[in-house]
């Protein structure tokens, strides 16, 4: 870096006629948030294309001001290749294939959206990896290219420095696993909470998430550690392991999360894995052994415990639910 010349995250956005729109929009407009909340260094987002010239996205919306794809240069942070309906006719583009793997070369990770994992894996880029993509083509991503290993049930998945995501809104749950990555949890809170939507876990957990229902409390020891309790689940996350990451006692620990939110380490865990597990319950097939495993349950039994005693029903009956329980208890 130059002297005097600021350090940025350089993000390149990918895009090609009939791309999904909100592909290109839930990752721009997050890193944008991020921005505005701080981000240091900030992220300078850029739109590029085969021709540089402007883009039909699939809803008909036309996109402006994209770059060459040839034409970009230097070192990048992240290259993001979007999907949508156009991804068929991209993934066959032999010069933006080898765009795609070029800018790769030169960036520091590398992302998909929805079915432009199709991309990604013409490019060579998927080999060997495990990704995901959007479910209702995860099985033709898997047959037109046996190399990958593809998993349809995460909402995004890390494999080293690809990250790949689900279907079209999934690309929010994506850049706030980014943005977490680059920044910490506070600040992914702080954007999930301005787009009043969850927070959801980073790499190939990031179906687990929870509700950021409650203002975030005033102290930042515990601000901090209740995006990391969010964002950790599967982890050890005793009260000393939170009071050693923090850098306080366990005593002192007690003392925060008393005054601040009227409840103990252990108690805000629970409460934190448990509403996690209904959310992933009511909305995946995971079998309830699966689901407690990822939230952090040493067994499906001890799972059914914590519904029973925060909610009064079983796994099953919350499969059937269409809106979250309200809990029976504080």
């Amino acid at each position: 870096m130059a002297s005097g010349v600021k350090p940025v995250r350089r993000v390149v956005i990918v895009t090609f006629d009939d791309a999904q729109i909100l592909d290109v929009a839930c990752p721009s407009g997050a890193l944008e948030i991020a921005n505005s909340y701080g981000a240091a260094p900030p992220y300078v987002v850029e739109l590029a294309t085969v021709h540089g010239l402007t883009t039909r996205s699939s809803s008909g919306i036309m996109l402006a001001g994209a770059r060459r794809l040839a034409e970009v240069s230097g070192r990048m942070d992240t290259v993001l290749v979007v999907g949508g309906a156009g991804t068929g006719a991209a993934a066959a583009d032999e010069h933006l294939l080898t765009q795609v793997r070029r800018l790769a070369e030169r960036s520091r990770r590398v992302a998909s959206v929805c079915t432009g994992a199709f991309v990604l894996a013409a490019a060579g880029l998927l080999d060997d990896r495990r990704v995901t993509t959007h479910w209702g083509h995860s099985e033709l991503l898997a047959a037109t290219f046996p190399a990958v290993t593809v998993d349809s049930a995460p909402l995004y998945i890390r494999d080293g420095n690809v990250f790949t995501s689900a279907g079209v809104i999934s690309a929010l749950d994506l850049t706030l696993a980014l943005i977490e990555d680059d920044h910490g949890p506070t600040l992914a809170r702080e954007v999930a909470r301005e787009l009043v939507t969850y927070l959801h876990r980073p790499g190939d957990q990031a179906q687990i998430s929870t509700f950021l229902a409650a203002p975030p409390p005033g102290n930042r020891v515990v601000r901090d550690l209740l995006g990391y309790i969010a964002a950790h689940l599967a982890e050890d996350l005793s009260p000393s392991a939170l009071a050693v990451r923090a850098g306080v006692t366990t005593r002192h620990l007690n003392r925060l999360f008393g005054t601040h939110l009227g409840s103990t380490p252990a108690r805000t865990v629970r409460t934190a894995r448990t509403e996690a597990a209904a959310h992933l319950v009511r909305s995946t097939a995971l079998p309830l052994s699966a689901v407690a495993r990822r939230c952090g349950f040493a067994s499906a039994e001890t799972l059914r415990t914590a519904f029973r005693q925060r909610y009064g029903l079983t796994g099953d009956t919350l499969r059937r639910m269409t809106d979250m329980p309200r809990p029976i208890g504080p």
